[in-house]
């Protein structure tokens, strides 16, 4: 990065990442399986996102403990010494969540694997009480993100309370965004125009909780800036590396801010606002439904990204 030496690189920032969407893609999946009672297209969502968790979570932890540097030197059991400590280090905090996170998504998602599983089945007790444990439990994972680069003072730029709210926003918002994809492709094609109904329906309740958790991300950005500027030395300081003509201005406000945040929320706003003015009925083309998460998720991306870099070229100074 024009001569800064890197330490974390795209393994962190793919393990936040995808850390951040499965946290979110479980959160979504337990919430519209809880609101959803007998309601087919609610359930079949919630399947979408107890399958896509634990292998993205699973992943992105790899590529932490791949980072760790234990491999590259030959010590391939050597991050199991974090399950020996149990203190309120973020580290540890960590290990636990992901491990109790990985341990409580792969039985969710097993309730949901029988073909012929609904609302009402042999699991939906099992089902239903590892979605009440799943919501704050991916809550707290997708919070921890942000936590893991937030505890560290000497670095400014992540040395931020707002930094883990926008962390969780975001990590919700992606996991929203890659149900409304898998949900798109899969139904694209279904000939049958009841499934093709539902999966509508589903459609723009994604689109329209996206639309609100974009919001508020785009407040919180804004209070994360705010904070910096209202503090004095390091923190005001740093953050001039995404304002104008900072190292990374460009790349946030237009990957990040507009393309991942300001095009998606223009479109679903424009094919919500009608159903909420008029009370019609409304259907998400399907192109939007493509292009909405996508943009979405390649902004959640560009997102830690951008603030894994900053936090590391910039450093403390003086008052």
């Amino acid at each position: 990065m024009n001569g800064h030496e890197l330490t974390w690189g795209i393994p962190v920032i793919l393990y936040l990442f995808l850390a951040g969407v499965g946290a979110g893609a479980l959160t979504a999946s337990a919430s519209m399986f809880l609101r959803g009672g007998p309601r087919e297209h609610y359930f079949s969502i919630a399947r979408y996102g107890a399958f896509m968790a634990a292998p993205l979570v699973i992943i992105g932890t790899g590529m932490l403990v791949f980072e760790l540097g234990s491999f590259q030197t030959g010590h391939w059991f050597k991050f199991l010494n974090l399950f020996k400590v149990i203190n309120l280090s973020p580290m540890s905090i960590g290990t636990w969540l992901l491990t109790w996170f990985i341990l409580i998504s792969i039985p969710y998602a097993y309730t949901f694997l029988p073909k012929n599983a609904a609302p009402g089945d042999t699991f939906d007790r099992m089902r239903r009480l590892l979605a009440w444990v799943c919501i704050p439990l991916g809550i707290a994972v997708a919070v921890y993100t942000g936590v893991l680069l937030g505890a560290m003072p000497s670095r400014p730029f992540w040395n931020s309370p707002i930094l883990a709210m926008l962390f969780l926003l975001s990590a919700l918002s992606t996991g929203v965004a890659v149900l409304l994809l898998i949900n798109t492709v899969m139904n694209r094609n279904n000939p049958d125009p009841e499934i093709k109904q539902d999966s509508e329906r589903a459609n723009y309740l994604l689109a329209e909780s996206d639309t609100l958790l974009i919001g508020l991300e785009i407040l919180v950005i804004f209070l994360f800036i705010m904070y910096a500027h209202l503090s004095v030395g390091s923190q005001r300081e740093a953050i001039r590396v995404i304002e104008w003509g900072g190292e990374l201005s460009l790349m946030f406000w237009f990957w990040v801010v507009f393309i991942g945040l300001l095009i998606p929320v223009a479109i679903e706003l424009f094919h919500t606002i009608p159903k909420i003015v008029s009370d019609k009925e409304v259907v998400l083309h399907p192109v939007m439904s493509l292009v909405i998460p996508v943009f979405v998720l390649f902004g959640g991306y560009m997102l830690r990204y951008v603030i894994v870099v900053a936090g590391q070229i910039t450093g403390p100074v003086g008052l």
